[in-house]
């Protein structure tokens, strides 16, 4: 069958020395044809990874930190694909959104806090999600109407600590935690999944994403993690993306949303002998997830606070100010101190202002309690 003709796209990476930055870099180096890279930043963490990729790429546009983030977002080019990490991706987001861009979002902390402030900038279809939990149920809803829907159901590997009991994870460590059994993703990253938080923070996502409730969206636990997730339709069909646990092909279609880029990912070898199994979570062990579903039922600022809380308690634990199963613990704590303070303000929709005030004040008592804990 004879390809059809797809116009080059010119790509802004924002996080071009993370993980999501790096494999984004290298599928546009081996489609040339289909990817012109025209704006590289990153946070400053590998400044000599990221002259490389100036060098080779020759970029329009490059920079390191926010503001260079910010303005590369804006920059004329087809898609912006945010691959940085952490709330700080948020004022890039928008500045994608405001310029008109197709944004390929890996960042899913920018929609998670930003919410209605996110959605109602973005015009339907301009966010195309790289989460492969996100991506997975976009290329499944291609199945069937929206109306057609009844759940969507996210799975997740469990992390590297699945089956045990909350007082085996006590005494775990940094080393244990960044050992995750099919990724190979950054330390925030990592040590969320193996809390589960990131697993919240993608029920947040789907809801905002989807548009749908969250009551309709379930997740369970598939080590195997070669089911990326699922849709279940009104009639009782389940219609599943399935793929190596690897990035390459959500990263691949964030770029060439609606079209597929070819060789992106080997294919699963059908040919080999292989067992799946899928288990429900432990809430006891790891509240991450029903704490997220506390936080995006609430709205407003919640989810800026539950993801603020989180990212302070993964510093202070990999620091040694912080055991393991205080990371959800401090944030649980910090989520019932600030109940009732979430709500938009009364003279209009969410701001910036606002999303940025929550996430500093979350940050601030977060600190105070690691400071209590630990003393």
């Amino acid at each position: 069958m004879v390809e059809a003709q797809i116009p080059r796209r010119d790509v802004v990476v924002l996080g071009s020395t993370g993980s999501i930055g790096t494999q984004a870099l290298d599928l546009c180096r081996r489609h040339p044809d289909r990817f012109r890279v025209v704006g590289l930043t990153a946070g400053g963490g590998n400044r000599d990874l990221f002259e490389r990729q100036v060098a080779e790429f020759a970029p329009a546009v490059h920079g390191l930190g926010e503001e260079a983030s910010t303005d590369a977002a804006a920059h004329p080019c087809d898609v912006v694909l945010n691959g940085i990490t952490g709330a700080v991706g948020l004022r890039p987001t928008l500045a994608a959104l405001e310029a008109g861009t197709t944004l390929a979002l890996a960042n899913k902390e920018s929609l998670i806090i930003g919410g209605p402030l996110v959605r109602d900038r973005a015009r339907p279809g301009q966010i195309v999600p790289v989460d492969s939990e996100h991506s997975a149920i976009a290329q499944s809803l291609r199945a069937g109407t929206r109306g057609e829907v009844r759940r969507l159901v996210l799975t997740a590997s469990g992390g590297p600590f699945r089956g045990r009991s909350r007082a085996d994870l006590a005494s775990v460590t940094p080393a244990e935690a960044l050992a995750h059994p099919n990724f190979a993703m950054g330390k925030v990253i990592t040590t969320n999944s193996a809390t589960l938080v990131n697993k919240g923070l993608e029920v947040i996502e789907a809801h905002l994403l989807f548009d749908v409730s969250m009551e309709a969206i379930d997740v369970v636990v598939h080590p195997q993690q070669l089911i990326h997730s699922m849709v279940e339709f009104v009639d009782g069909a389940v219609v599943a993306q399935l793929g190596l646990p690897t990035m390459l092909v959500p990263i691949a279609l964030g770029l060439g949303w609606p079209d597929r880029v070819p060789d992106a990912e080997t294919p699963i070898d059908w040919a080999k002998a292989a067992d799946w199994r899928f288990e429900p979570v432990d809430d006891d062990a790891f509240p991450a997830v029903r704490l997220a579903r506390e936080a995006g039922t609430a709205g407003g600022t919640a989810p800026a606070a539950y993801n603020a809380a989180n990212e302070v308690c993964v510093e202070a634990f990999h620091d040694g100010r912080l055991p393991f199963t205080g990371i959800v613990d401090v944030v649980a704590d910090v989520m019932s101190r600030v109940a009732g303070t979430h709500d938009v303000p009364s003279e209009g929709a969410l701001t910036v202002d606002d999303v940025l005030d929550a996430d500093a004040g979350a940050r601030d008592l977060a600190l105070h309690l690691i400071g209590q804990t630990s003393s």
